[in-house]
């Protein structure tokens, strides 16, 4: 009998003893440098939303389909949204959202960039949850502006972060040069649209491996235009190609000199993109039209539209694209968009169209 008592107080030590060390061993772990070995953005859990609004209270919630980012083994925050990646629920909507709104073709991406203070964060473990005010830095467009947010940095286990907006963050289009692409978003939707997006994120990080940190340049490898879009891969359909051609009819970025038809070098980010959609529809022709202002005469105006027409033909034939899918048509001064009263509506004038013909 004493010796099946022993055998239990020994047993009950001994479980007493393993429960200690497991619990020792787990407080330890969580203990530890909230940033050791780096954190990396897990995609798939990670969201990036922002809400605009249109026809005076219709709010529409829209997200990014591609992220990427990482935490540094010394704090430093950068998260990556590749801009073709917008995701509307609607495909010409997010077209027009690339193209107009955006300009992937010459700005594909937005940066988040941060620095974390470890001193705030080091009894995370203990608290779980921590309300942090952090400066970030907004790259979008071509513009970096630093800015403030109040953040909740949650631990979710020893392994798993999530960094969260604990407010919605507005963003004035006119403070990233988003004025322009705004009204073209509103004239091909025909709908007045708010200036301002609301932006809410949930970011959900995992710690790295030991001795395999994250590096910056990671989440920073180029990505081929359009590559991250939520569209048709390989040949479209004959309503997916209409629509985009009118899409790329309305964007304004091919450029010439005045009087001139030589392509300007900042049209070709455009007719790259151009190029992929001409060559994923190959059962169009398609008419490439000129149009000019009402500067000058009517006659010059014409060829000089319909030369603009041919050089914008030949980079594509230059490219890959057969010559007898396209027609090269002039317009002139014939079919003006506005009345040409003023430097803006002339800009407007002057202009390549691309249309679908069969």
């Amino acid at each position: 009998m004493i010796y099946f008592l022993a055998r239990s107080v020994f047993a009950s030590v001994l479980l007493a003893s393993w429960f200690a060390l497991m619990a020792a061993t787990v407080a330890q772990a969580q203990s530890a440098d909230p940033f050791e070995n780096g954190w990396t953005l897990d995609a798939e859990n990670s969201e990036l939303r922002f809400m605009s609004v249109k026809k005076g209270s219709l709010a529409e919630t829209n997200t990014f389909a591609t992220l990427s980012g990482l935490i540094t083994d010394e704090g430093q925050v950068q998260v990556r949204v590749l801009l073709d990646s917008v995701d509307t629920n609607v495909d010409l909507r997010n077209v027009r959202m690339r193209f107009l709104f955006f300009e992937t073709f010459l700005h594909p991406e937005a940066t988040i960039t941060a620095q974390l203070d470890p001193t705030l964060l080091t009894d995370l473990h203990s608290t779980r949850r921590k309300m942090v005010d952090l400066n970030y830095t907004l790259s979008l467009h071509g513009v970096s502006l630093e800015k403030t947010a109040e953040v909740a940095v949650t631990l979710m286990s020893n392994d798993r972060v999530t960094v969260s907006a604990t407010t919605p963050i507005a963003i004035t289009l006119s403070e990233y040069g988003l004025e322009t692409g705004h009204g073209k978003l509103q004239e091909a939707a025909n709908v007045v649209i708010v200036p301002l997006g609301i932006v809410s994120f949930d970011f959900v990080f995992d710690r790295s491996s030991p001795g395999t940190p994250p590096v910056l340049a990671d989440v920073m490898t180029p990505v081929a235009p359009g590559s991250a879009a939520l569209e048709t891969k390989g040949n479209m359909g004959r309503e997916e190609c209409v629509g985009r051609f009118e899409i790329l009819s309305k964007t304004g970025n091919i450029y010439f000199a005045s009087g001139s038809a030589v392509l300007a070098n900042k049209s070709k980010p455009l007719l790259d993109n151009l190029y992929d959609i001409v060559n994923r529809c190959p059962d169009l022709a398609i008419e490439i039209g000129g149009h000019t202002d009402s500067d000058g005469k009517s006659g010059s105006n014409k060829r000089l539209s319909e030369r603009r027409a041919n050089s914008v033909s030949a980079y594509l034939v230059a490219k890959g694209i057969p010559a007898d899918r396209m027609i090269n048509v002039g317009y002139g001064e014939d079919q003006p968009l506005v009345a040409n009263d003023s430097h803006a509506n002339k800009a407007k004038n002057r202009r390549i169209e691309f249309s679908v013909l069969n």
